[in-house]
């Protein structure tokens, strides 16, 4: 094949944008900031969805779909959420165009369509959505709302990378109403559960979980709760949020409710979202020089069959066996693709399905109809076996769940190698320029240490782990006393 991807050693970013659109995930767009999703991606979305979206419904909640604009007076209704995303907002101030006079058969914005009130496109969805809950609660028997809805968003973004940070994006995001305090945290930790799950299960990727500190955390939000994962060049990554909002949206759009007792409150309540960024997160962390990594339960294409042949009766006899293991791993529920195309050799199509990272390819010969077997390569060690024909589909099951489990351990043996204890500042910026990852490390509590420490060394608090245990200790900045230790890092 044509298609180089620089090394990851050589040039790490090169590495991820040239994987990226090489093999055939994603691209760039006329549009600055925003990208296509190509159907190999896509689909890869889709089953990312499609657990995800089941482990939501499995723990009771429903999908609603919200519009795409707000206006303008209820965005700036909770002010701290409105003045965190307000550097980031899109805004709709006309709603027509017409032919400029000046300019045949050019458009231009007609001054006369002025918007009475400007729309904001939804960087995230609290306002509509909070606005809407006030018509939909009156009392306790009205609660717990628990709402997700699968949507896109525009953030704008300056400087962009597919994936990981695009001014759009696609996404989930929760939003949940309670009567209580308790059963509003209790939903935000549950959520942030089912995120690591997700995560730690099917992406193969081991998490943090902890709580962000009052710098980081969700504009709007009492608290907000994370999982943080580790890429393969020692950055780390937010993989989701948790956010507990207090009863801080109810008071901005007046949102109350008669308790059993018959007094009014304010309802309590939680958002949660993860993004397409989690691709960003697969991609750095199994990948390789040969091309994409997929995990066996996120492959929309689990084994691929290339038949060898010389002739179109050879193809016959080959395609009636590949058609015999094809049933029967569709029968344990297992993908599969049978690549019978004329128009590109074997060995093209060895190295295309390396690229795109398809966990299991089987190689079947004339020869092989022979001696009844197969020759099958695993992607994520690059091995070749040659495995009996008959109960091959036993064999292909069993090693898609080694193939899952050893990408996991593969990355949780990365991380714990680039997770670092430091006791000094020396130390812990030495950490950070020549080994990288997580360093483990005390902190005065303060915002301004947090911030300093950021602007020296660009490495932020990815979180206060949660159940972190206690430990008297000294600030690596100030030399205050520290009672615990909190996670830092550069990251993504």
């Amino acid at each position: 094949m044509s298609k180089v991807i620089t090394p990851r050693e050589e040039d790490y970013s090169k590495w991820y944008n040239d994987l990226v659109v090489e093999a055939d995930l994603a691209d760039h767009s006329a549009v600055r900031g925003c990208m296509v999703i190509k159907p190999h991606g896509y689909a890869i979305w889709e089953k990312m969805q499609q657990a995800l979206d089941k482990m939501f419904k499995d723990t009771g909640h429903v999908n609603a779909y919200f519009p795409l604009f707000i206006p303008k007076s209820l965005f700036e209704a909770e002010e701290k959420n409105a003045e965190g995303f307000a550097k980031e907002c899109a805004i709709v101030t006309h709603y027509r165009l017409k032919n400029d006079p000046s300019k045949p058969g050019k458009l231009m914005v007609d001054p006369e369509a002025k918007l009475e009130e400007e729309l904001i496109v939804r960087p995230t969805s609290e306002a509509i959505i909070w606005n809407t809950y006030r018509g939909w609660i009156e009392s306790y028997r009205d609660l717990p709302i628990l709402v997700n809805q699968w949507a896109n968003v525009v953030r704008w973004e300056m400087r962009t990378r597919l994936f990981l940070r695009t001014a759009e994006f696609l996404w989930q995001e929760g939003h949940t109403a309670h009567a209580t305090k308790e059963e509003a945290i209790e939903e935000t930790k549950k959520m942030l559960d089912v995120y690591a799950d997700f995560v730690e299960n099917w992406m193969a990727v081991p998490v943090v979980k902890g709580v962000k500190t009052p710098n980081e955390r969700f504009a709007g939000a009492d608290d907000t709760y994370c999982i943080e994962a580790l890429m393969q060049d020692g950055k780390a990554l937010q993989a989701g949020t948790s956010h507990f909002l207090g009863q801080n949206f109810a008071k901005a759009f007046d949102v109350k409710f008669a308790n059993k007792e018959g007094k009014l409150d304010h309802v309590w309540a939680t958002s949660w979202g993860v993004s397409t960024r989690l691709m960003g997160a697969l991609i750095m962390s199994h990948s390789d020089n040969n091309g994409l990594v997929i995990p066996p339960k996120l492959a929309p294409t689990q084994v691929v069959i290339v038949p060898i042949y010389k002739g179109d009766e050879g193809l016959k006899k080959l395609a009636e066996v590949a058609a015999g293991i094809k049933t029967k791993l569709n029968q344990k529920n297992i993908t599969v693709k049978f690549d019978d195309r004329d128009s590109h050799r074997p060995g093209w199509k060895f190295a295309e399905y390396e690229l795109k990272g398809i966990p299991v390819r089987i190689a079947l010969g004339e020869r092989d109809l022979a001696n009844g077997t197969v020759e099958i390569a695993r992607r994520d060690t690059l091995t070749k076996e040659v495995v009996q024909i008959d109960g091959v589909e036993n064999y292909i099951a069993n090693l898609l769940e080694e193939i899952q489990s050893n990408l996991f351990k593969k990355a949780l043996e990365r991380r714990d190698n680039l997770t670092t204890k430091a006791d000094t500042y020396e130390e812990f910026k030495k950490v950070l320029d020549e080994k990288t990852g997580f360093v483990f490390a005390h902190w005065d509590g303060t915002p301004e240490t947090e911030e300093k420490i950021k602007e020296e060394t660009k490495a932020t608090i990815r979180c206060i782990p949660l159940n972190n245990k206690e430990e008297n200790g000294v600030c690596i900045y100030s030399g205050k006393p520290s009672k615990q230790r909190v996670l830092f890092a550069r990251a993504y």
